[in-house]
């Protein structure tokens, strides 16, 4: 568990973040590298200097983020978007967010074990686990830069779709492949595993829909907004915990489900005041989750990850573009010239390709990777090693790709 000092340290360096904000937005630093800078400077002069136990611990990390984090991240996703955006490229978005995404991890973790060269230190599951883990897109930090350049909001959609399906898709396949790599479950077949993962996927989105469906008639009766906003996170967290600890199904699907259905709800609400509350209310909770998690992840980074895993961290980042290269234009662009599919023109194809960046899903996926496992430190060196890439080069210079990228 966390200790008092441990808490006002945490207390301390979200202090010391909010009053840096203001400063990261004026000279254009992506505020997530100062969070992870902030944390990682703060463990040093903490433990050091201050003998301040930080309370970092995987044991405390795997309940934090399953249960506490990864539900917010997800129903607030889901009951953002626009719905009727979401079904118009729903095809593009569920090939992104499924059969492109297990590519895309397989071509990561096919170069990462192949470039690593350990089979022994470094074995094949481990290298699919970071090809899955390094999978789940995160485009919030681009998405802004994207409606500032004006870029077509099919691309926004595309994007933000592709993340919000592929994120729990992500984290199903992840906990699966944990259970195998821990010893937890033996190695399933494909037959077995595919089985298995239907089971889990289709499971989490049945009690996903009960859940929100009898909470959203509840919803509907009541004009309090703050009966709202309970409600709402009954939902989020009800969905998944009856789904993950009950039936042993996915908690994110259950909650990915529950998020989409609460956003079509909360149009029926007439009270606008009581609609924009509860969409406050989620953007802070989000809010408060990513600083947590990156100043997490900066608390968890040591020197050794940079003069130890360097090659591994470059090998990763290279693996992560090639993958994302291959999905878009070597296989989302023919598919796209389908009948009943919307065409992705090449400048669009260059924008989503250098756009898959990777932050929040992936920094809690690899805090909560078990100490049992074998390199779980080289996996997690990686993990950071790759966003830490995608917020200093990707997010930086995605305004110059958008103009580039422009139709004459």
């Amino acid at each position: 568990m966390f200790s008092l000092e441990a808490v006002l340290f945490f207390i301390g360096l979200l202090l010391v973040a909010t009053f840096l904000q203001t400063y990261a937005k004026k000279f254009g630093i992506p505020f997530h590298i100062i969070l992870i800078l902030l944390g990682f400077a703060g463990s040093e002069l903490a433990t050091q200097y201050f003998s301040i136990d930080t309370g970092i611990r995987w044991d405390n990390f795997q309940g934090i983020i399953f249960y506490l984090f990864l539900p917010v991240l997800i129903f607030e996703s889901a009951q953002k978007i626009d719905a009727e955006e979401l079904w118009k490229g729903l095809i593009p978005i569920l090939l992104l967010a499924l059969p492109l995404m297990l590519i895309a991890a397989f071509i990561t973790a096919f170069i990462l074990y192949f470039a690593i060269g350990h089979p022994v230190g470094f074995p094949w599951i481990t290298a699919l686990l970071a090809g899955i883990l390094l999978s789940a897109t995160d485009p919030a930090a681009i998405i802004a830069s994207l409606e500032k350049t004006k870029a077509p909001k099919r691309l926004k959609v595309l994007l933000e779709g592709e993340s919000l399906f592929n994120d729990a898709t992500a984290v199903v396949f992840f906990t699966l492949l944990v259970a195998v790599a821990s010893g937890r479950e033996s190695m399933f077949s494909w037959y077995s595993g595919t089985i298995q993962f239907l089971q889990v996927f289709f499971g989490g989105i049945t009690v996903g829909v009960i859940v929100s469906l009898v909470a959203g008639v509840i919803l509907l009766k009541t004009q309090l907004r703050y009966i709202h906003v309970l409600i709402n996170f009954i939902a989020a967290y009800g969905s998944y915990i009856i789904s993950d600890h009950i039936f042993h199904f996915s908690g994110v699907m259950a909650v990915l489900a529950a998020g989409l259905i609460f956003g079509k709800l909360k149009t029926k609400i007439n009270d606008i005041q009581s609609r924009k509350f509860t969409e406050d209310i989620w953007g802070f909770a989000a809010y408060s989750v990513e600083l947590l998690l990156f100043l997490f992840a900066g608390v968890s980074i040591t020197a050794g990850m940079f003069t130890q895993q360097w090659l591994a961290m470059l090998i990763g980042i290279a693996s992560v573009i090639v993958a994302r290269f291959v999905i878009i234009c070597g296989i989302l662009s023919p598919v796209s010239r389908l009948p009943g599919i919307e065409p992705l023109p090449l400048n669009q194809q260059v924008i989503m390709t250098w756009g898959g960046v990777r932050g929040t899903v992936t920094i809690a996926l690899a805090l909560s990777l078990p100490l049992q496992l074998e390199s779980w430190f080289t996996v997690q060196s990686i993990a950071y090693g790759v966003v830490l890439f995608t917020l200093l080069f990707q997010t930086t210079t995605i305004d110059i790709v958008v103009g580039r990228s422009k139709p004459s």
